[in-house]
């Protein structure tokens, strides 16, 4: 009995790890998911435990490579961004896996910018926002400053896909999609790594780039692979769309965050974008992605838990609400608010502000919360949409799901396809696909997106 080729992805986000198998019709056959416990710094600062996450990638590995039904021929690794390991000569961890979330000391910061050229220069010409140890080639700077005796021990700084890959393939690289995700580290005016890393003698530590939609051979237990370089998981959960859709179209991926991506704006970042929370990702053939971010998820989450001790409902009671554009006709908008949206981002969205008293019932404030939230959303999206060619939005993550936000955005875009979108695993999914004409045969299937088409009549 022949097995079954599939290939296997690492999916790692902070929260869960996950391994996927796939066949060559991008089924998943097998699935799993792990959560570690952290472990602490030098400083006492919470972090991943890199010695845990290589153990189960090496394990878990070896678990799969010799399986009854499926004979797994290809590996590619999909995981959240700004994270180094800093490995020796040997490929080994030298250093914690430090947690982007730890503070970045001010002082070390001003030092930094005053250098190279200032906030908004530096930030315009690298596409990142200033996000302390979010930008994660200024991680680089300050183990140069702070621990010079440790930075003389790394050989080479991988980001954790490229790591991932490196403990397999014995081999280490960069890729272009961890570099250009608001690290400090790439030049978009010149595509090509900054000039500061050469001038604090760090760009050596930066191994040279493997193209991303491509694999290399290696052997696993005596097994042959093909095994991708590794991928940002935001630009891998975007290769689904890029790979059915031709025409041009944004992603808004919604969660905590609501990130507006928009392949095909290719414009440079101004200032005012960046200082509006705009930067850009890199897709897998190395160009630019525009993007825009909004904290709505999180603000819905602290809203609807306002909403629900004013009206001693349920925490999840907003999933029960439908849309009704009745009470959307009969709410409160602000037309400054709406007009400003058009040209720029709102700061705050103004729900937070409003007396619950006011509304005779927990749909009637829901409604307004959404709209409230909607005129920062199209604020958002229009920072990204302007002067492109966009036909359609697919919005994805937990706001796909939500009736009264998506019949609200297609009245904010009367003139543009709104589709909820739906793709099992994305990034995992689009971690295979990135390197689909390696270990497949078979064509890349249509099917893979699923989606639900929103249109709301809109008076002029």
């Amino acid at each position: 009995m022949s097995k079954t080729n599939v290939i296997a992805i690492f999916d790692i986000g902070k929260t869960n790890k996950k391994l996927f198998l796939f066949n060559e019709q991008y089924k998943i056959v097998f699935e799993q998911s792990f959560k570690f416990d952290e472990t602490i710094d030098e400083d006492g600062f919470a972090c991943e435990d890199i010695a845990v996450l290589t153990d189960w990638v090496k394990n878990s590995l070896s678990s799969i490579i010799n399986l009854k039904n499926e004979k797994v021929v290809a590996v590619n690794f999909s995981t959240y961004g700004a994270s180094f390991v800093h490995t020796d000569k040997e490929g080994k961890p030298v250093a914690p896996l430090y947690n982007y979330l730890k503070p970045f000391p001010e002082k070390l910061k001003q030092q930094f910018y005053k250098k190279y050229g200032g906030e908004k220069e530096f930030s315009k010409t690298t596409a990142s926002p200033v996000l302390g140890n979010l930008n994660s080639g200024l991680q680089l700077y300050r183990l140069k400053n702070e621990q010079p005796e440790l930075f003389d021990k790394i050989r080479y700084s991988l980001h954790l896909p490229q790591y991932f890959n490196s403990i397999i393939t014995g081999r280490s690289y960069a890729d272009i999609t961890s570099i250009g995700c608001h690290t400090g580290l790439w030049n978009f005016q010149k595509n090509t790594y900054h000039e500061w890393l050469q001038r604090e003698g760090i760009i050596g530590k930066l191994p040279g780039i493997f193209p991303s939609d491509q694999a290399m051979k290696t052997h696993w237990k005596k097994q042959p692979l093909l095994i991708g370089v590794g991928l940002h998981d935001s630009s891998a959960a975007l290769i689904p769309y890029l790979s059915g859709f031709n025409e041009p179209f944004i992603l808004l991926s919604t969660g905590t965050w609501c990130i507006s991506l928009n392949p095909f704006n290719q414009t440079a970042l101004t200032v005012d974008e960046l200082a509006n929370d705009c930067l850009c990702y890199m897709e897998y053939f190395g160009k630019p992605v525009k993007a825009s971010r909004l904290f709505a998820g999180f603000e819905h989450e602290e809203q609807v838990k306002r909403l629900a001790a004013h009206f001693n409902t349920d925490a999840e009671y907003y999933t029960t609400i439908d849309f009704d554009p009745e009470l959307v006709t009969a709410m409160t908008v602000s037309k400054e608010a709406v007009a400003v949206s058009k040209t720029a981002m709102i700061p705050q969205s103004t729900f937070s502000k409003k007396n619950l008293a006011d509304f005779p019932d927990y749909a009637s404030a829901y409604h307004q919360l959404m709209q409230d939230i909607m005129i920062q959303q199209v604020a958002s999206t229009n920072l990204v949409l302007k002067d492109t060619e966009v036909k359609r939005i697919f919005v994805d993550g937990g706001f796909s799901r939500n009736p009264v936000y998506m019949n609200l955005l297609s009245a904010s875009f009367p003139h543009i396809e709104i589709y909820a979108a739906t793709v099992a695993q994305a990034s995992a999914t689009g971690a295979a696909l990135a390197i689909h004409s390696y270990w497949n045969k078979s064509p890349k299937p249509v099917d893979l997106i699923e989606l639900k088409f929103y249109s709301i009549h809109k008076e002029e």
